[in-house]
């Protein structure tokens, strides 16, 4: 009785950790969303001040409901030729 716990105790904390991914249709933007911790890759078409166009980026952790990581956003102008 004891050793089928432990074996569904671990199953459930091993699940708590299995991420889903989830595409955005922003530009680009993943997310990686488990129960305890997510990560988010930044990658979405934006415009400056200025009307220039580019990408806002970055990552996001989260551990729980706390950001352990964040350099949302950066904006990066696009190049002259790539239009």
């Amino acid at each position: 009785m004891k050793k089928k716990f432990r074996i569904v105790l671990v199953i459930f904390i091993v699940l708590l950790f299995i991420p889903v991914m989830e595409c955005y249709k922003d530009g680009g933007t993943v997310k990686y969303n488990a129960v305890l911790w997510s990560i988010t890759r930044h990658h979405s078409i934006a415009y400056d001040l200025n009307g220039n166009h580019g990408y806002n980026t970055g990552t996001t952790v989260r551990v729980l409901w706390f950001d352990v990581y964040n350099t949302y956003p950066i904006f990066e102008k696009r190049g002259e030729n790539e239009y």
